[in-house]
């Protein structure tokens, strides 16, 4: 059973709360004095909950004590920025709020969303909440492990593993006893590792029974957000392979963070791998030693390969000032002119012929003679590869600008503005690459801007292209939250701009 479907105990019912609160004061005041929470027993609740007793040992041993007044602030309003541009639960937040912010509104709570290492990166709540909650430090750039807080929700459900509430006196330090909260661990099924923790934080004496269930859906609702995205990214990554090479045994799809794709041999897909080493290869779950090729968001593995197995040609020539290939995962270093033949046979894969060619690649001065000169320097680099009559490449072809058309081309704007993030061979004026440049630039831009959300915007506005691009940014800077730190940064960046204009 994973870590979020377990359920915890049910929060402390009680006639009236004060008896509770007074019953945990007692056991409070005596670990304070040296003994353990559970040393004193009866009352309403018949002794400490376990789990709160070994909370209390970890965050001793750890370093926090009875005295902590309010959590640590780690992160400054620009980290707090780039940890959530760079965190997989980002474009998640508007699903979390929609399904927890209502209830937290109506109960006065606050709605929290850390990351791993219990760093607070979104809060949600109404300005009563708030206020209350940056006395002790429960806003943005403020850690609350256990280490620094005690036991609180979101430090203890992130050690335990599993949703877990605290309640008034079983927080450790005292400056928490007039808090209750309730929290759950998200998991991300890519790499199997905790990667935040959505939490529920208010200042009334009794936590719902309800509140605890609700935070579990809550995180088990974001890891299935995150596995869709994770099942698209692996499918894009099926898609690249090319077709001599699918179900081919020895064959291997590994994704970024080390998970079995697709493989032919049974029983290995979802296992995990070590990702490559310096020498490029990686052991298979049979003991056989493969060649990891570099492939969009992942690697290729082949063992055994033969002479008479296609090659892989990889070209990566987004942004890429000094331009190179990977054959079968050794690095070609490439001219700016091999280069560009190179996207020209890529974007024609039934071939060229000389007089097309030279037009593509030096216009109306072009000539056949001169391709063909060329043809011969760059069969030096990459041998039988390059095909003539017509010219072609007769290997398997994976280049980053044919992905990013197809994605555009399937509507998977979010896919294609993170893998553009720069234009296609940025020094050509090879008239070919520059219609293609000119077109997959010009397609980003107004799907982003037509149909990209907060979070496309700010990938688009980061590349290359995007940065100098003011009405991206004017856009992003009207549909992102009040709140969001990055609003400042695009502001900034707008004004100016439209001073330069």
């Amino acid at each position: 059973m994973r870590a979020t479907d377990e359920a915890p105990d049910a929060p402390h019912a009680c006639r009236d709360p004060r008896d509770l609160v007074r019953d945990l004061s007692r056991r409070h005041e005596t670990a304070q004095g040296g003994g353990t929470p559970g040393d004193v027993s009866g009352g309403v609740s018949g002794g400490t909950r376990p789990q709160i007793a070994e909370s209390w040992r970890r965050s001793r041993a750890a370093g926090a004590g009875t005295g902590v007044r309010a959590a640590p602030p780690v992160l400054d309003r620009g980290a707090v920025a780039d940890a959530r541009a760079a965190h997989p639960l980002g474009p998640h937040l508007p699903m979390l709020g929609a399904l927890l912010g209502p209830a937290a509104d109506a109960s006065g709570h606050l709605l929290v969303v850390t990351d791993e290492e219990c760093h607070v990166l979104w809060t949600q709540g109404p300005p009563a909440a708030r206020r209350a909650a940056g006395a002790i430090g429960l806003a943005e750039g403020f850690c609350w492990s256990e280490g620094s807080v005690g036991t609180n929700g979101i430090g203890t459900a992130l050690a335990a593993g599993r949703p877990e509430y605290v309640y008034a006196a079983e927080h450790l330090a005292v400056a928490l006893h007039g808090w209750s909260c309730a929290g759950a661990p998200v998991i991300d099924p890519d790499t199997g590792r905790v990667v935040g923790c959505v939490d529920v934080s208010g200042t009334v004496a009794e936590l719902h029974p309800a509140t605890v269930a609700l935070v579990a859906a809550a995180a088990r609702l974001a890891a299935s957000q995150l596995e869709i995205v994770m099942l698209r990214r692996d499918e894009r990554l099926r898609e690249r392979v090319p077709p001599a090479l699918r179900g081919a045994a020895g064959t291997v799809l590994l994704s970024a963070t080390g998970r079995i794709v697709a493989a032919a041999e049974p029983g290995w897909q979802g296992r995990r791998l070590p990702l490559p080493g310096p020498d490029g290869t990686v052991v298979l779950p049979d003991g056989r030693a493969a060649v990891a090729e570099p492939l969009g968001e992942g690697f290729l593995l082949r063992a055994g390969a033969t002479a008479a197995d296609r090659p892989l040609l990889s070209l990566s020539f987004l942004g890429a000032d000094r331009p190179h290939a990977r054959l079968d995962g050794a690095v070609v270093p490439l001219g700016q002119r091999h280069a560009e033949i190179l996207t020209l046979l890529a974007l024609h894969p039934r071939g060229l012929d000389g007089d097309r060619l030279a037009l593509l690649l030096y216009g109306e001065d072009g000539s056949p003679g001169t391709v063909r000169a060329e043809i011969h320097r760059l069969r030096a680099r990459l041998g039988p590869l390059v095909r003539a009559r017509p010219y072609r490449l007769d290997c398997a072809v994976d280049a980053d600008f044919r992905t990013v058309r197809r994605m555009l081309d399937e509507g998977d704007v979010a896919g294609a503005v993170r893998l553009h993030g720069g234009e296609l061979l940025p020094r050509s004026d090879a008239p070919g690459v520059r219609a293609e440049r000119d077109e997959l630039a010009v397609r980003v831009r107004r799907l982003a801007l037509a149909h990209g959300g907060p979070d496309t915007l700010w990938e688009h506005v980061q590349t290359e292209p995007g940065r100098g691009d003011l009405e991206a940014l004017q856009r992003l800077a009207a549909v992102l939250p009040p709140g969001d730190s990055r609003r400042a940064a695009v502001e900034s960046r707008a004004a100016r701009l439209l001073a330069e204009t």
